[in-house]
């Protein structure tokens, strides 16, 4: 059984940037335990990170952060964690995928969500790239461009009613053909926003991962410069949180004190598995703060 000070589920931005931020402190054995998987294994571009205009990828990130946190001293292990139990000494137990059982006397939880895509032929490869999901991060990029929105019923349509301030070029097509209320759909038809009911059939782009258009079943072919997809069905990961007898809200995001991102005791969360704004850069500074109140802790626990 590995035996640590702090272990981080989850190593995308907000894990890293917290696993950085505690290796920096030179005492305290920290594990980061990752699935491989998140949101940022999909971005091929964020263009909103402070120091990449170019923007930089999810991957790139990734790679940088753990370089990074390994310089530290900071231990990284591949592997999915199914159980999370508390156990005598105010100690958490945590079980892997693999079967590998884990212990520590903290634990971060930065698993994130999982965004809803459907297996729409050449959409993966434009993620990030020139399709989006968050118009915070990435409505600049879509200003005044043709653009073509693939989304399910209401969720598409409340995302098309954000787009439409940034184009007026906006196709809303919904894929799924889910119903919406009159009252959406009159709000779109008077900001101007086309909208379709149809199956896609493929995304169409060339080889940089440019989105050019999208084909759908009866053979019509729409143009579009840039995509964005709300098909609404994120899968937010709490379970964990839930296990360690977190609040879980309504929606299934985690409730935490937002100064420290304390969740419950030797719990800390931080990411999109929270109740905020789904940004890389927000994900990123939970991080570091999530990091700062454990070191915190981890004194208390040593002067006891």
């Amino acid at each position: 059984m590995r035996e640590m000070d702090c272990i981080i589920v989850g190593g995308g931005l907000a894990g890293l940037q917290a696993a950085i931020q505690l290796g920096r402190y030179s005492a305290h054995q920290v594990l980061v335990i990752d699935a491989g998987e998140g949101r940022s294994t999909l971005c091929r571009t964020y263009h909103n990170i402070l120091g990449y205009p170019d923007g930089v990828s999810g991957q790139e990130l990734r790679a940088i952060g753990r370089m990074q946190a390994e310089q530290t001293g900071v231990i990284f292990e591949q592997d999915r964690i199914i159980e999370a139990i508390r156990v005598p000494d105010e100690k958490i137990r945590l079980r892997g995928s693999s079967g590998t059982v884990y212990q520590a006397k903290t634990v971060l939880l930065a698993t994130g969500l999982s965004d809803r895509v459907p297996d729409i032929p050449g959409l993966k490869p434009t993620l990030g790239r020139t399709v989006y999901v968050c118009p915070d991060c990435d409505g600049y990029e879509i200003q005044g461009r043709r653009t073509i929105l693939l989304g399910a019923g209401e969720a598409g349509a409340n995302m098309a009613m954000t787009l439409i301030e940034r184009t007026a070029e906006l196709l809303y097509i919904n894929h799924e053909q889910t119903e919406i209320s009159a009252d959406l759909h009159r709000q779109m038809k008077q900001a101007g926003v086309r909208y379709l009911e149809a199956a896609v059939q493929e995304v169409q782009q060339i080889e940089d991962g440019r989105i050019t258009g999208v084909l759908t079943e009866d053979g019509q072919v729409y143009e579009s410069e840039r995509g964005f997809i709300a098909f609404g069905g994120n899968r937010v990961h709490y379970e964990l949180a839930e296990q360690l007898g977190a609040v879980i809200a309504d929606n299934k995001h985690v409730e935490a004190n937002p100064r420290s991102m304390q969740a419950a005791p030797q719990v800390w969360i931080a990411g999109d598995l929270g109740l905020h704004a789904e940004q890389a850069t927000v994900a990123m500074g939970e991080g570091s703060i999530a990091a700062i109140w454990i070191h915190k802790e981890l004194q208390q626990i040593v002067r006891k």
